[in-house]
This record gives structure tokens, sequence and C-alpha cells, in this order.
């Protein structure tokens, strides 16, 4: 059930982290009315086709067809678990398939207001459906069972049929917490252990639990509908902290994203996230919150923050009042999330004082004073690992973030010739750039890390609408990193990642490996302020959109969209037969062709097909590999199987025979490999009293010693090295090892 409330969540707020750059289009007039106003709405329909239609790279046409893909889009957004709308709801919507085009360009929110209404008279019937339901004990004797492929079911027929399926959706939830916890309390009987967690709360919280007496069956049952009500309570207090302006959002969104996949429109609070996730920094006190119930809870502090820094919030805290500086504290229990969020971020330099309940109960005034937070996870990271005595260096670079309003701050670019730098001078042999789920980011950082790795040159070509194209050089003639090179990709490495990818693969400078293909994300968008068009007006933040204004090309000349860029060597992946790609969007732009550029291939690394060919072998003959890709085609087929049994002993012997066959599959995430990794000597001193930064490093490297992705890259690495580096390399081992066993 808690997978399911996710990805509802998911699909009522649109929030997509692509690349951006700014621009500016056309002057519009007009006012707007205030918040929640039907007129604002309106003026929105016209202002959004207005810059979507001058300003993407190619529009499609608002006609009966565009509708019909609004329809759709919406509808599934609406309600993708088709458990909230009835037939009779689908077949008066339905009447407005083929004219949400002509109410567009009427600014008609007929066919929404429609919508919109009914929905909110459907969330509202739904809350009494699951608290009967769950109200009293499920028969799990009853021989029934329920399909969850819910883009092919039919909606419910009427109400009663609606709340059935209501029924058999919470009791296949209840049914499978309840199976593991009868399995858990049968293994404690026959003195089968859990796996605990070492040190900390953890190990005692396991160890109570071991020593509790069995519980029956009825306590159990009941342990379930209570865990169940608690979730779906927790999931309609998100639904009710949308307003009109939410699900006007949503509207729009799939409007803007019939033009393409990645033209999206962002209220003004998702487009201030955007800005955070694209820079990796913010100002305010440096904590994530959450919401419990009426409640706003402190859920994370962030490492070198104020609030981390001033020692005295914690997670766990509720916060009950803010205030700005001396001002008088406003109470923000009950209140929206993000009003929460607008209270307690601020300028730099301004006070906060926030009166929190603490874990123990008591209560405390916490004066803050906000500053830069920056969002460590978010910034490039690197490592050493030896090899037969030779050292490598391995970047991770989760997106190709930059800050465009402050050409001072770090970015990409800056930050991966740091890195580099600092791995040269720790001696390392070669260099594997991991961009393993990198979604892009930035054009002009990706350009200024590939030209780290080559002379000088082409590194991506950009077309506009009826302009001719336009090629993005490296012209530094200066190569921060001449040695061998890999780049690790996989199947939701994106845009800016398969521009990298694919220049250092042209080139012929590295080996591309990982997922058979990247995404085959082609296309640019730039971001564009939807306030700048309305002129003499006093009305509230618009928001902004994204939209797609650009295709890139590869240096060769192919597009990179659909197809992605195809790794030199292929590796299995567990995911590489479910369809997550560009090429698996109804409406995704199409791939095509120009005029390659001129450029050189680059020479200096000898032994780059035979490292080729050896990697092929090496991972055909790995009998780790071939099991998963044994799991990639079992997940497959379990992928496709949506029938469940609602009875009890027939859901335990299908869980058993599932559970049995993932056996086979367990070794895989156990692996282990044999590499040591440890962090660069700037890092080891500051992990000294960075107590987060220490733990968060010891788990990166410990994902490192059984990641057996980055165990090939580093084979590769040690493949593409000359004769006498790997004759050094093994003199100074073994020498090494006589020393140590003296």
């Amino acid at each position: 059930m808690n997978l399911l409330i996710q990805y509802m969540k998911r699909n009522y707020k649109l929030i997509l982290v692509v690349v951006a750059v700014s621009m500016g289009l056309f002057a519009f007039k007009g006012v707007l009315e205030p918040k929640g106003d039907p007129e604002k709405d309106k003026m929105l329909l016209e202002l959004l086709t207005f810059v979507i239609e001058r300003g993407h790279y190619d529009p499609a046409v608002i006609d009966d067809n565009f509708s019909k893909g609004i329809y759709k889009d919406y509808v599934e957004a609406l309600d993708p678990s088709k458990r909230f709308f009835i037939q009779s709801d689908i077949d008066e919507f339905a009447a407005y398939e083929t004219q949400i085009d002509d109410q567009i360009k009427n600014k008609d929110l007929t066919f929404f207001n429609l919508t919109y209404d009914r929905l909110i008279k459907r969330l509202s019937e739904s809350k009494g459906f699951y608290k009967e339901i769950l109200a009293k004990p499920f028969d799990y004797n009853v021989k029934e069972d329920f399909n969850t492929d819910y883009e092919k079911l039919p909606y419910a027929k009427n109400v009663t049929e609606l709340k059935e399926k209501w029924r058999k959706q919470i009791k296949l939830s209840t049914l499978s917490s309840l199976t593991d916890k009868l399995k858990m309390q049968e293994d404690k009987k026959n003195g089968v252990t859990q796996e605990k967690k070492e040190g900390g709360e953890d190990k005692k919280t396991a160890d109570v639990a071991a020593n509790e007496p069995p519980k029956s069956f009825e306590q159990l049952e009941k342990e379930t509908r209570e865990s169940s009500l608690k979730s779906l309570n927790e999931y309609f207090d998100f639904i009710s902290d949308l307003d009109q302006n939410d699900w006007f959002s949503v509207f729009v969104n799939a409007i803007a994203t019939r033009f393409d996949p990645h033209t999206n429109y962002f209220p003004p609070d998702e487009k201030e996230r955007f800005d955070v996730s694209m820079s990796g920094k913010l100002e305010g006190i440096g904590a994530r919150l959450q919401k419990k119930n009426d409640y706003t809870e402190i859920s994370e502090l962030i490492s070198g923050g104020p609030a981390w820094r001033g020692k005295e919030l914690e997670s766990g805290d509720i916060i009950l009042k803010v205030a700005q500086g001396n001002a008088e504290p406003v109470e923000v229990v009950g209140m929206h999330l993000d009003d929460v969020v607008k209270k307690i971020k601020g300028p730099k330099g301004t006070e906060v004082r926030l009166t929190v309940k603490k874990v123990d109960g008591t209560l405390k005034i916490i004066s803050i004073i906000r500053d830069i937070v920056e969002i460590e996870e978010t910034y490039a990271k690197s490592s050493i690992v030896e090899k037969n005595g030779l050292k490598y260096g391995i970047i991770y670079l989760p997106k190709f973030y930059i800050d465009f309003e402050n050409n001072d701050s770090r970015d990409a670019g800056k930050d991966i010739a740091v890195e580099v730098d600092r791995l040269k001078n720790a001696g390392v042999q070669g260099i594997v750039m991991d961009l393993r789920d990198n979604g892009g980011g930035s054009l002009k950082t990706v350009v200024d890390i590939a030209g780290l790795f080559i002379e000088d040159g082409p590194v991506v070509q950009i077309k506009s609408a009826g302009k001719k194209q336009e090629v993005l050089y490296d012209k530094d003639k200066k190569i921060q990193w001449d040695g061998p090179l890999v780049v690790m990709q996989n199947s939701f490495s994106a845009s800016a990642s398969e521009i990298f990818a694919a220049a250092i693969q042209d080139y012929r400078r590295g080996i591309v490996i990982g997922s058979k293909q990247s995404y085959g994300k082609g296309t640019v968008q730039n971001v564009i302020d939807l306030n700048q068009f309305v002129r003499g007006s006093s009305v509230g933040d618009l928001g902004a959109l994204k939209t797609t204004t650009q295709k890139f090309y590869r240096i060769t000349g192919g597009s990179t969209q659909l197809e992605g860029v195809s790794s030199d060597v292929a590796i299995p992946d567990r995911y590489a037969y479910l369809k997550m790609g560009e090429r698996d969007i109804d409406n995704a732009m199409p791939w095509d062709k120009i005029e390659p550029a001129q450029f050189n291939f680059w020479d200096k690394q000898n032994n780059f097909d035979a490292a080729i060919d050896n990697s092929k072998k090496r991972i055909a003959n790995n009998e780790k590999f071939k099991l998963i890709e044994e799991n990639a085609k079992w997940i497959d087929q379990r992928n496709k199987e949506n029938v469940y049994s609602l009875n009890i002993d027939q859901f335990k012997a299908e869980q058993k025979a599932i559970e049995e066959k993932a056996k086979k599959y367990k070794s895989i995430a156990d692996y282990k490999n044999s590499l040591q990794f440890s962090s660069l000597p700037y890092e080891e001193e500051a992990m000294k009293t960075d107590v987060s930064l220490k733990e968060k490093r010891e788990r990166w490297h410990e994902s490192l010693s059984k990641d057996i992705y980055v165990e090939e890259a580093i084979n590769v690495l040690d493949d593409l090295q000359p004769k006498e580096i790997v004759k050094k390399g093994v003199d100074s081992k073994l020498k090494k090892d006589k020393v140590v066993k003296s």
C-alpha cells in the first residue's frame, strides 16, 4: 500500500529536473486576478499556449488529437489506480475528449471545473470507504483475487463496485503484511533469527522484538488493519493539503507535456525547488521537514547547515511556532507544509526563531541565523582504489549542476576540474566517471567537463527550430587528464550525461560501459519566467514554463533522442527489459540526423579495442553477470503478473514460490568485490571533525565494495594501462606484500 501511495503522490505534483537555461521571448500584457480566481487560470492557459507555440522547437498542432492526449494523461494523473472515479464520471468526462483544444483557445474552464468538483466529491466518499472496510477483520479463507493492472482494468460501474475494489485493494495490502508477520513469528519459533542492524536503537528494537511473546492470528490481523488505516489517513492528510491551484497545475501540466514529455509548467513553489535542485544550494536553516498529521516535524538536518552547526535542533523535533527575528511568533500547527517552509526559509544573515516540542516532550525556543546551505548529495565526489599495485580514481557526478544566478558559485565543471587535480596529485593511473542515474543538468557544465579530457574541438551540436546547427566547442587546448578513462552509464543516464558519454565515445577518448543504452533524451529545455509577460500588475508569482527549444546532436551528426548512447561494453542490467526510456513515451520527439562536425580521434590510447574485447570476454564468462541477466528476464516476467489471490493459503503458496525463485538471485545483492576504497587526504582531514560526512563516505565506500559494475570499470582501466605501467604496478605490489609479510 505504501508503494501505491507514493506512486499516486508523484502523479499529483509533477516535479521534473532537466537541463535549463534562462531566456526571454515576447511581452504579454494582462492583469491577473488574485490566487484562486478563475480569471487568473484563464490567463495562465492563454499565456501557456502563447509562449509554447512561439518558443517550442516543434510545437504540436492544438487539435482534436492533441485534445485526446490531454484527456488521457489528465484523467490518468487524477486517478491512476481507478479507485476514485466510476464509469458514469468517465462517460460524462468523455464528452469533452475532443473539446479540450477548443476550450484552451477560448479560455473555457468547463472541463477542469467538472473534473475538479467530481474528484473532490469522490475523495470525500473514499474516506468513508476505507474507514468502514478497516473497522472489521478480513476473512482470508474466501477464494477471491485482485488484479493490479490498473491501466487495463475498467472503471467501477457504480459506487457499490468501487467500494468492492477498495475492499480488495486494502485486503491485498493487509494480507501481504499479515503473511510477513506470521512468517517472522514462525521463523522465531523455529530458531531462525532475523538480520539485525549493528548498534544504536535499531539493535535495541530488534532485541526487544525477539523477546516478545508470540501473538495470536487475531492480534496480528488487527495490527495490519491499524497500520493500513494509519497509512491511508496520512495519504488523505496529504490530499487535503492540496488546493484548487494544485489541481489546476496538474491540468496545465497535462496540456504542457503533450507538446513533448519535457515541457512542463512550474507553479511558484515548484520553480523554487527546481532552482535548488539545479544549484544544489539554498538560503535557510538547512533542515528537511515532513508533515505528521497537523504537525511539521524535522526529518533531517543537512550536514554543514546552520541548524546542524547550532546543535540545538534535532530530527524528530516538532515545530509549533515560527518568528522572524524579534517579531511575534506565528503558530504553524495545521498549516500547509509549503507555507511553513516559506516562513522558515529566508535571506542569509537573518534570524528565525522556532518554538519546538523536543523528542522528550519539553518546549524550547531555538534561534537560528540563516545561511547558504549546500546540499552535499548534489555535488561531485571522488574516491581512490588500488588494484595490482596501481591507484585508480572514481568520480561520481549525480547531476550537471550550476547556479544560473551567480557565476562565482560552484558548478559541476569547476568541481570536476578540482577532483581531477586531486586525483592526479594522489598518483592515480586511470579515472572512472560514474554517471549512473545522472538525469542531466546544465549544457555549459557538460561542455566544460568534456573539455578536461580532450585537447580542443567540438563537444556537442545544437539545433534550434528553423536555424542552422551550432557547434559548442572546447576551445582550451589544455588537457586536465590525458590518461585512461572509463565512463559508466545506465538506462537512467540522460540528457547532459548522454552528451558527455557520446563525446568521449566519438573521440574514442574513453570506454563507455554500462546498460545496453542510456535513457535517450536528446532535447534541450529553457526555463521561462512567466511573470515577465505581465506588465503593470501587482499579481503574485505566476511560476515558470520549462519548454523544449532545441535538440542536441553528437559530433558525428546523430541524435541521442530515443536511441541514447550505446555502451562500448554492454553489461547485464536487472531492469534491462522494463520500459523506462524516452523511446517508451508515446509523444517523445523523433530521432534524426544532421551533418557531422569536424574533429580528430584521440590517438594516445593504443590498447583501446583490446580493452573492450577483454571486458566483453570477462562479462560473457562471469557467472554473476549471467545470473543478473537471468534475473532481469525474471523481473520482466514478474512485472507482467498482476493477479494476486486474496485467500491466505493460496497467497502464501504463491509468495513461497516467488521467494524460492528469488533465493537464486539473492547472491547478486550479497556480492562483494575485492577492492578497497578510500577518501582523498583533504576529505580524510575533514572527516575527523565532521561525523556526518564520515558516515556518508563510509556508506558510499561500502556500496562501491559491493558494486560489480565498478569492479569491471576498474578492470577496464587496468587493461588500458601501458605495459610498462602495469609492470611497475605489479613490482610495487610485490614489494609492498614482501614488506608486510616480513
